[in-house]
């Protein structure tokens, strides 16, 4: 793969959880996340984004989410279950991404607000059609994801340097 051929990053903030008597990392998701999540898996298996690699935060609901969310693609890709993705910053975030191996063009992050959002809006210098305008109206529900793409290698991903392509979230 050649560093001028865009990659893209899909940033899919986990699906609505309960609130049990649990830890926060724990939180399992409730059933509205249940039926969003397996949503959000139709929604971007239609991206056709051939997904390499999938960075999982290692909270129960993100691990949830993903495993509803992926029983919708057609090919599965490499999953990570990352611990630094849980309460991390957009900063934190883009410090994991700068660590992606380069072979990896299309890589799908499962996280958390104020992360996800922050980093959505910090990557995305420009935009398409009505996407920024969207995501700013809505915010970053849960289940919401954010399609963004970028030229250059893993290490060079940096703010303002990524194009909003597409943005959903549940009920749109």
């Amino acid at each position: 793969m050649s560093v001028a051929e865009p990659r893209r990053i899909v940033l899919f903030r986990h699906a609505k959880a309960d609130w049990p008597q649990v830890t926060d990392h724990e939180r399992p998701l409730a059933d509205r996340g249940r039926m969003d999540a397996a949503e959000a898996g139709r929604r971007l298996a239609d991206t056709a984004i051939p997904f390499d690699l999938a960075l999982c935060s290692t909270a129960t609901r993100t691990r949830e989410t993903w495993k509803l969310a992926v029983h919708e693609f057609e090919h599965r890709p490499k999953t990570v279950y990352e611990e630094r993705v849980y309460e991390a910053s957009p900063g934190e975030l883009i410090t994991v991404l700068n660590e992606t191996p380069d072979d990896a063009q299309n890589v799908l992050l499962i996280g958390h607000n104020p992360g996800v959002q922050g980093l959505a809006e910090i990557l995305s210098g420009s935009a398409e059609d009505n996407a920024r305008e969207r995501m700013s109206r809505r915010g970053f529900p849960a289940a919401a994801f954010a399609v963004l793409s970028f030229t250059g290698t893993w290490k060079t991903l940096e703010p303002g340097v990524g194009t909003l392509l597409d943005y959903w979230a549940p009920s749109e």
